[in-house]
């Protein structure tokens, strides 16, 4: 016995069978899209880690004119950065779920 040989497999495109109205519903349809959205977050921030490196790079040899000549690179990276967080914010807002309202008691 041994190890196959070659780069893993998987699909870059969401599971079909997902329903976000009920994803309790099939939960191995649930965890291949988790496993999708972790993958895409991963890609995002890595490509705005390289676009930082190449910032980084912009301001070292640029210098004192840097504020011109690494302005596109800043956009891109600001534009690389909006949503990719982890937290509440970063997902789409169909995944947030219903507001808790608080009661007020008189």
């Amino acid at each position: 016995m041994g190890r196959k040989k070659g780069v893993a497999e998987f699909d870059e495109t969401a599971p079909d069978d997902f329903d976000p109205a009920n994803p309790y519903k099939d939960p191995v349809a649930m965890l291949e899209m988790r496993e999708h959205i972790v993958r895409e977050k991963w890609i995002d921030i890595e490509k705005a880690k390289i676009l930082r490196d190449k910032l980084r790079w912009c301001y070292r040899i640029e210098g004192v004119n840097h504020l011109q000549k690494c302005r596109h690179l800043v956009r891109q990276y600001l534009d690389a950065t909006r949503g990719i967080g982890w937290g509440k914010d970063g997902r789409h807002p169909s995944l947030h779920g219903p507001k808790v309202e608080e009661v007020e008691s008189e």
